[in-house]
């Protein structure tokens, strides 16, 4: 996800699009079904995992933008591909319309798909012969690499795919293991969080280590947002 200006329009949403589907999320921060539907949104192309991407459009300080499109009511949401509005909706849906509008924007199964959907290693190599950039094929290996002790070589296939919630978090897997850091069990975990906190300010080991434990939590973990709240108190 991206949050888009006037000045990276151009870039990250009409560039973007001949490389990828992009959708664009016009909302406010006044706007109530705003609010409802880009945690739905966000979902939802989180679970693509890098075939389609977000770009997030603040209507108030972005005009141009909103002009654009001819925006005369928010939310509204449209999807690019190849430089051209090719889908879109208007007002707040629910999650399972989202997902469908969003699954319209989804090629047909590739080979490489159908191996990443197997899930052993072996094929999970194939497909990135296939396709070595496959960002499904990317993560499924390079946490297959953490679980087998290789974290290295999981950061190395990572460094191939732009990053994404999914990378993130099989990123953080990989450093915590090489650093010999990962919890054995959701005690630990919470253990480890609190003790890192007091350091955070001036460790940047320490900090890196708080961040990657968040990202292993996960941003629906309830846990999360109040450990990030902790997190600033401490550095500002």
């Amino acid at each position: 996800m991206k949050d888009v200006t006037d000045a990276t329009f151009q870039a990250d949403v009409i560039e973007r699009s001949t490389q990828v589907p992009v959708v664009v999320d016009l909302w406010a921060p006044w706007c109530g079904p705003c609010r409802t539907l880009g945690p739905i949104i966000e979902r939802a192309v989180d679970a693509t995992a890098g075939a389609v991407e977000l770009a997030k459009v603040n209507v108030d300080e972005n005009p141009n933008v909103a002009a654009s499109f001819q925006v005369q009511s928010i939310p509204a949401v449209y999807a690019l591909v190849d430089r051209q509005v090719v889908d879109g909706f208007i007002g707040a849906l629910g999650e399972a319309q989202v997902k469908e509008f969003i699954s319209r924007l989804l090629a047909a199964p590739s080979e490489a798909d159908k191996l990443v959907a197997a899930g052993d290693e072996a094929s999970l190599r194939r497909a990135l012969e296939l396709e070595p950039d496959h960002p499904g094929a990317v993560a499924a290996l390079a946490e297959l690499m953490v679980d087998k002790g290789e974290p290295q070589e999981a950061l190395s296939l990572l460094a191939k795919i732009p990053d994404t919630p999914e990378a993130r978090r099989v990123a953080a897997l990989a450093r915590l293991s090489i650093e010999g850091a990962m919890p054995k069990s959701g005690s630990d975990l919470v253990a480890r969080l609190d003790d890192l906190l007091d350091r955070v300010k001036g460790d940047e080991e320490a900090h890196q280590e708080f961040l990657d434990l968040l990202e292993t939590l996960g941003p629906d973990d309830p846990r999360t947002a109040g450990y990030r709240r902790a997190l600033a108190s401490r550095l500002f």
